[in-house]
């Protein structure tokens, strides 16, 4: 009986792909989809809720080493176990399977059946890649299966060589045989998708491989990162992308964010909003609320990455650790004042636009993100997003080149000016832009990376932070890099000189904010925040802090303590997964 059980609950999962021959003989059959490219055309569009839709792209950074949020994320906490864990669900894997077993009809041009059973293997590879990732080694499954797939049902995991083989043969035949290769609504994949994804994939194998030693895979390290240049390179030398500049250095770089539609130059997939098929999504109710989502705020360790327009970095201006926030996002790379509030920055409320200097009510640190907000106050209440979101880009893709390059050792003059220069020149940084970074940054080097000696490894590491902050990469980087000891950083804010003085953090002669200990201030200035810094409030020990007690960087929640081992490179297989199949093993540690 709990056999039977068992075999309702696997069913339930693996048979949610199109069982197409269960539905009436009359009604449908597999021929009236495989049979025609329309068909195929149909049942692969289903693949794509695989990709992330609206709500939830722009705040998939919210557990991430630069981000401080109102709760630490359950898996950094001492707690978290395998009763926690989730994401191992396969039904979409099922659908693919089915397709790829039954795209098989004579009746279809052989070419128009292996282009979609290129799509198919896509998303296979896609599907793969993000189990690899959140668990290491899983099952490598190629067929829909039934019920008399014991072996395969009860079975263990694959090694991780074997599943990564896997994928990467799924996306070279994706590469190889998809034939379109430009969708003018960025909606749909294409050749060159494929090959962004390919370079996404081996970046990420080469670099794990490489610095988790532990597998004892060293040797296959550059032969995935190769394959990652390579990748990055053909979608280079296609000649259908490039970095948006048409607007400037002040506004190209957050256009990407917050266009309608996406901007086709750069932008080579996207979830793309509509209006009238009610498909929005939630970044301003996000961003702009103290309760809905997780009130994430830049630190200012990160913020301290950011260059200085010069190309020099920040952290070596004298004074830098006392300086207020309405001097230090001054002259600095222009993608700061695109992805965080600051100076004149204005937002539209009924019609008029007013001052918006960054608001306690939504931040702890003082640094609060704008990168996938829209101007306007309108789209601050629930999911009203109509901005498109970038899944894949120009950027991304010069920024794997760079970076496998780097770690290879042969990324040359000429490809930093292609890559890392133009990415920089976007952004209004005038200096180091076409010869390779010859000296090493002691600030980012000691406060990130204590273990890399390569300047260029570090500037490429710094470049893709910043470029790339709030896009959904940064957890999977300090994975890939191991270096989860990021995810304990000290959750820090802007400097506060004294208590009891009001500043102006946009410099527009209006007061914002006022820090105070024990009995709020009076009377009250009109329009400005007073923040209570003191150890307790009420009869709560008190949170949001200042470093010295009575002045210092602001400091968030570093009264409790967030976990990471080992084990955590790895989600622990779920607690009910391993009952109903003891064999997958546990991962280390959980």
């Amino acid at each position: 009986m709990k056999k039977q059980y068992l075999w309702f609950i696997i069913l339930s999962f693996l048979v949610i792909g199109c069982e197409l021959e269960q539905l009436p003989e009359s009604t449908t059959s597999r021929a009236a989809v495989f049979g025609s490219p329309q068909g195929l055309e149909l049942y692969t569009n289903s693949f794509y809720t695989m990709l992330p839709n609206g709500n939830g792209s722009t705040t998939r950074d919210a557990m991430s080493d630069y981000l401080a949020v109102k709760e630490i994320p359950t898996f950094l906490q001492a707690a978290f176990a395998p009763t926690n864990s989730s994401g191992w669900d396969w039904g979409d894997l099922r659908n693919i399977n089915y397709f790829l077993k039954f795209n098989t009809d004579p009746a279809v041009p052989v070419a128009v059946r292996n282009n979609y059973n290129g799509i198919a293997r896509f998303f296979r590879a896609y599907f793969y890649f993000d189990k690899v990732v959140r668990f290491g080694n899983v099952p490598w499954i190629n067929k829909p299966l039934s019920v008399t797939d014991t072996l395969v049902l009860y079975g263990g995991r694959d090694p991780r060589t074997l599943v990564m083989d896997s994928v990467l043969a799924d996306i070279n035949y994706a590469c190889q045989n998809i034939t379109s290769t430009s969708d003018a609504t960025r909606s749909l994949v294409t050749k060159y998708v494929a090959y962004a994804l390919k370079a996404r994939i081996c970046l990420f194998e080469g670099t794990f491989r490489k610095y988790h030693t532990e597998l004892n895979l060293t040797s296959s390290a550059n032969t995935w990162l190769t394959e990652a240049a390579s990748a990055a390179k053909a979608v280079m030398d296609a000649g259908i992308y490039s970095i948006y500049t048409t607007g400037g250095t002040t506004k190209a770089y957050r256009t990407l964010f917050t266009n309608t539609t996406p901007i086709a130059s750069e932008v080579m997939l996207a979830a793309v909003m509509d209006l009238t098929l009610n498909e929005l999504h939630d970044a301003n109710w996000a961003y702009t609320s103290g309760t809905y989502w997780v009130k994430g705020s830049f630190i200012r360790s990160f913020i301290n990455t950011y260059l200085k327009e010069d190309g020099t970095p920040f952290t070596n201006t004298a004074g830098w650790q006392t300086m207020l926030f309405k001097d230090e996002v001054k002259g600095r790379d222009k993608r700061l004042q695109q992805t965080i509030r600051l100076g004149d920055y204005k937002r539209l409320s009924n019609g008029a636009l007013i001052p918006a200097p960054p608001l306690f009510t939504y931040t702890f640190t003082g640094y609060q993100p704008i990168k996938w907000t829209l101007d306007d106050m309108y789209y601050d209440t629930r999911d009203l997003n109509n901005n498109s979101v970038a899944l894949f880009r120009y950027a991304e893709v010069l920024l794997v080149f760079a970076e496998a390059k780097a770690e290879l050792g042969t990324l040359t003059d000429a490809e930093w000016a292609a890559t890392i220069g133009v990415l920089r020149s976007r952004a209004g940084i005038t200096g180091g832009l076409s010869t390779l970074p010859t000296v090493v940054d002691p600030y980012l080097k000691a406060t990130y990376f204590p273990e890399i000696t390569s300047p260029v490894i570090l500037e490429v590491r710094r470049e893709r932070g910043i470029e790339l902050c709030l896009e959904g990469f940064r957890f999977a980087d300090i994975l890939r890099w191991k270096r989860g000891d990021l995810m304990k950083m000290e959750w820090n804010g802007f400097y506060v000189p004294e208590l009891k003085t009001p500043m102006d953090l946009n410099e527009d002669g209006k007061m914002d904010v006022v820090f105070y200990q024990g009995t709020k201030p009076s009377p009250a200035l009109s329009g400005v925040e007073y923040v209570n810094v003191s150890a307790t409030v009420g009869t709560s020990q008190n949170s949001q802090r200042l470093k010295n007690d009575t002045y210092g960087k602001l400091t968030w929640m570093n009264n409790l303590t967030r976990t990471w081992n080992d084990r955590n490179y790895y989600y622990p297989i779920p607690a009910t997964d391993l009952i109903t199949n003891p064999n997958l093993g546990q991962n280390p540690g959980w």
